[in-house]
């Protein structure tokens, strides 16, 4: 299956207390590797949750492998899933990296497949289940047998790159077209972050294309900055507040997650 193509033009989302992210643009093809790199509080997860179809923009205009938010934002949701996302897709820490995989393969099959899949002898479907697992672990490098009690290892015990790699192993468990995943590079070791690199990349080998929130992106990425811009000096209009360009997620986060949950 291919990736979606991105791109975007003076795209930006703004919320009651200010612009999450303003002015973005991009042009990246299907399979691409998109690093959008900024510091922390300068709307990045934002815009990664905008391009998914979980935040709706509120100017510019987007076209991600057809799908042009907010109209299709539906069908985009479909096509993309999310990993590492705080407040959207966060692993249980007392549940085990097994439990983990089990569930998740437990809803790709009630609510990914079709009715007639569900009537399959149950050898079948457990065949199914665990060829699903093996895959996803696999497209994401992680190797279960070598954690510490292997899939009885509970979340609060991997370590930071362990954590990542099992994310995205349960994002890819839906087939996404597009993934997007969330502070890549946070708490990582220069060593650690070209191993997550290195996986970002070995996943759109496969076609299927990745949006990275980072701090740095590496130089073979297709990289979308949202450091802000330095502030406009305009004067405000009757009822309207100088929020300049860019005023970060430190105000616009929030917003932002909840109006995930309502998308």
């Amino acid at each position: 299956m291919d990736g979606l193509g991105v791109a975007a033009r003076d795209f930006g989302l703004r919320g009651p207390r200010g612009w999450a992210f303003r002015g973005i643009g991009i042009d990246a093809g299907p399979g691409s590797l998109i690093a959008v790199e900024g510091p922390s509080g300068s709307g990045r997860t934002c815009l990664l949750l905008a391009l998914t179809g979980r935040m709706k923009p509120t100017e510019g205009v987007a076209d991600v492998g057809g799908f042009k938010p907010p109209r299709h934002m539906a069908g985009l949701r479909r096509a993309a899933a999310l990993a590492n996302v705080a407040g959207v897709t966060d692993l249980e820490p007392a549940l085990t990296v097994g439990e983990h995989l089990r569930e998740r393969a437990l809803m790709e099959r009630r609510f990914g497949a079709s009715p007639r899949g569900l009537l399959r002898p149950r050898s079948e479907r457990r065949a199914e289940t665990k060829l699903l697992i093996d895959s996803a672990l696999t497209a994401a490098g992680l190797d279960v047998e070598a954690l510490p009690k292997g899939p009885r290892t509970a979340v609060r015990d991997l370590e930071r790159l362990e954590e990542l790699r099992l994310s995205v192993a349960l994002a890819l468990m839906s087939g996404p077209r597009l993934l997007g995943v969330d502070d890549t590079d946070f708490k990582l070791s220069d060593a650690e972050r070209d191993q997550a690199w290195a996986l970002l990349r070995s996943i759109t080998e496969s076609g299927t294309t990745v949006l990275a929130v980072c701090s740095e992106a590496p130089g073979d990425a297709v990289t979308v900055s949202t450091r802000p811009a330095p502030a406009r000096n305009t004067k405000a209009g009757p009822g309207e507040e100088n929020t300049g360009t860019g005023t970060g997620e430190e105000k616009g986060a929030a917003d932002a997650l909840a109006e995930t949950g309502r998308a």
